[in-house]
């Protein structure tokens, strides 16, 4: 059997080094909240209807079982458990039993299919396959063994189990993403990647334990597990989730019904509840602000959303390997356009794209464009990628970690996102960041949407613009182009206009730019 561990080194933690033994689903759950008090709401139908209230001691009691249940397999510490489990309240169960049980979980979207959970089952070389019937399964399982709904039943019913005795350093669970060769990469946590997330608590939420945070995702995605599960219970808040269809009209009630103090969405969401739902300042009452991350919010839609709800809406920056580590808040006044500054205790740098030379690791100044680093002492930060040393050697220089992100910061802290490096454009010998672009042709008013990509034709390469209009805009390409002039350098404007109904996306609600086609 390999080594449950990547093959990477673990970055330093920084600060105090938790207690050990340190168990992130202990961490979560055992923070002393009333075992009386909600944990978890789960809503369904567009009214909002309450169909589950689970309690922390109920909550903590049915992770006990699942970690007993697990621990009859007689697995080894650190061993994989691939989840292929639909959006219900058995998800978080099954996602924090394993973690309780010394077992590392791989979340996984249920829209994958068979082909794509078989090369995440060989590559994550996972045991145990757990599945609820509602999504696609492995075509060969191999030496896994697979656990279907009786099992599951079983693993409820278990005998309660103490939380396993790992360390802080030791592998918690894996998140695929996509990969640079097209097949799917494993991004390794630590355990201790919960005492990383504690930033955000102040830096972006807000967070206190009497608030109840709705997050609009499915369970299986890990912006949902992070801002939607975990921080809330570290906290001894309560977090709300709603099952099936949720039409953008009905998030409005859906907000009062249950009494959310926070909404967690991507922008796409938000802007499609300000066009199809009724918002007034006086909806959704408890709410104190929304907070968005996977995909960069524009300033236009920030200021709408301000304007009709009466309420801030606060933007993070971050990633898999890192989760959020830039972010406005309640003590940290949005700027349109950036998503915020570095929070407090984040090392954060912009250096040189260029990885060589003696200033490689030294940080730019401000005004001055590179790529986003973080310290490897963050303790947020992955273990690595699973099983690939030279990716993960090649995201390291010296004590920083390569986002991959294009940015600058002002004289104020802030951070003004430009794009990936893998995304910048060559635009008559300069490099562009298409973000740059996108952010200012998003300020026409008939924009709703726009997306900018290199496009080559023969030998000849022009930055184009993909354009969503507003409803009962017209296609006016001189009028954008004039005021495209009046934002961007000569080089920066698009020379092609696209008019398209809609840009194409991923899962997590980012802009997928290659695959926009002219």
């Amino acid at each position: 059997m390999t080594d449950a561990r990547p093959s990477a080194p673990a970055p330093a933690e920084a600060g105090v080094r938790p207690a050990v033994p340190f168990n992130l689903a202990r961490y979560c759950l055992a923070g002393g909240a009333d075992p009386r008090k909600p944990a978890l709401l789960v809503a369904e139908g567009p009214d909002g209807r309450i169909v589950e209230t689970w309690t922390y001691g109920e909550i903590i009691d049915a992770v006990a079982r699942v970690a007993g249940g697990f621990g009859g397999y007689g697995l080894a510490r650190g061993e994989r458990v691939l989840l292929r489990v639909g959006n219900t309240s058995t998800f978080p169960l099954l996602f924090f039993g394993a973690i309780a049980a010394g077992l590392a979980p791989i979340p996984t979207s249920t829209m994958l299919t068979d082909r794509e959970v078989d090369l995440i089952l060989a590559d994550s070389g996972a045991r145990l396959v757990v599945g609820d019937g509602s999504c696609a399964m492995p075509t060969e399982a191999g030496e896994a063994i697979v656990l279907g709904p009786v099992e599951i039943g079983r693993l409820r019913a278990a005998s309660p189990a103490d939380f396993a005795h790992t360390d802080a350093d030791d592998l918690a669970f894996l998140v695929y993403t996509s990969g640079t060769s097209g097949r799917p990469k494993g991004v390794a946590h630590a355990q201790r990647v919960a005492l990383g997330r504690r930033p955000m608590r102040e830096g972006w939420y807000g967070l206190r334990p009497d608030d109840r945070l709705f997050h609009a995702g499915a369970f299986n995605w890990t912006y949902t597990l992070g801002a939607g599960l975990m921080d809330p219970w570290s906290v001894g808040a309560t977090s709300i989730v709603h099952l099936g269809e949720r039409p953008p009209q009905a998030w409005p009630d859906l907000l009062e019904v249950t009494g959310a103090t926070l909404f967690a969405a991507v922008p796409s969401l938000y802007r499609r509840i300000l066009k199809y739902g009724q918002v007034a300042p006086g909806r959704f009452p408890a709410l104190r602000h929304g907070l968005t991350a996977g995909e960069a919010l524009k300033p236009a839609l920030h200021r709408e959303w301000v304007e009709a709800t009466g309420r801030p809406l606060y933007e993070a920056l971050g990633m898999s390997e890192i989760s959020t580590y830039v972010s406005s808040g309640p003590h940290v006044p949005t700027r349109p356009g950036s998503p915020g500054r570095p929070q407090a205790g984040r090392r954060i740098a912009v250096l040189p794209v260029a990885g060589e030379g003696p200033d490689a690791g030294q940080p730019l100044p401000a005004g001055e464009s590179g790529v986003i680093a973080v310290h490897r002492s963050d303790p947020g930060l992955m273990l690595g990628y699973w099983r690939l040393p030279q990716e993960t050697a090649a995201v390291l220089r010296g004590d920083w970690f390569l986002t991959g992100d294009v940015a600058h910061f002002d004289a104020d802290g802030y951070l003004w996102y430009e794009g990936r490096a893998d995304d910048q454009m060559n635009a008559f010998g300069y490099r562009v960041a298409p973000e740059e672009v996108e952010r200012a042709i998003a300020e026409h008013a008939s924009v709703a949407e726009v997306a900018v990509k290199e496009a080559v034709s023969g030998d000849v390469s022009v930055v184009t613009a993909f354009v969503v209009l507003n409803a009962g805009a017209v296609a006016d390409v001189p009028a954008l182009e004039q005021h495209a002039a009046a934002h961007l350098a000569d080089y920066k404007r698009p020379r092609a206009w696209v008019f398209v109904e809609a840009l194409p996306h991923t899962g997590s609600g980012k802009v997928l730019r290659r695959a926009l086609r002219p």
